[in-house]
């Protein structure tokens, strides 16, 4: 188990990017959240396998058919266990 920080930069607020994130989570069983930066890009941190993240960090850099991915960073972080993953507003 490990925890990550994403951060998704290029179109990704206003195009329900925080939503299909948080499905592709669930689907995934990652633990944590997803939310806005006020710099328009998204963060998501995430804690499970290194199988199940690396799942999720590649979806990031497709999206949504809304959204335009101009990159993705990725930094791992001390381990934390979250209950469930949501949206943070």
């Amino acid at each position: 188990m490990k925890t990550i920080s994403i951060i998704v930069l290029g179109r990704v607020q206003g195009v329900w990017f925080r939503r299909y994130a948080l499905e592709k989570a669930l689907e995934l069983y990652l633990t944590g959240y997803v939310q806005n930066l006020p710099d328009c890009s998204v963060q998501i941190i995430a804690s499970g396998t290194a199988h199940q993240l690396k799942q999720m960090t590649d979806w990031c850099y497709i999206g949504t058919t809304l959204s335009n991915v101009t990159n993705v960073e990725i930094t791992e972080l001390e381990l934390h266990l979250f209950d469930d993953f949501k949206i943070v507003r």
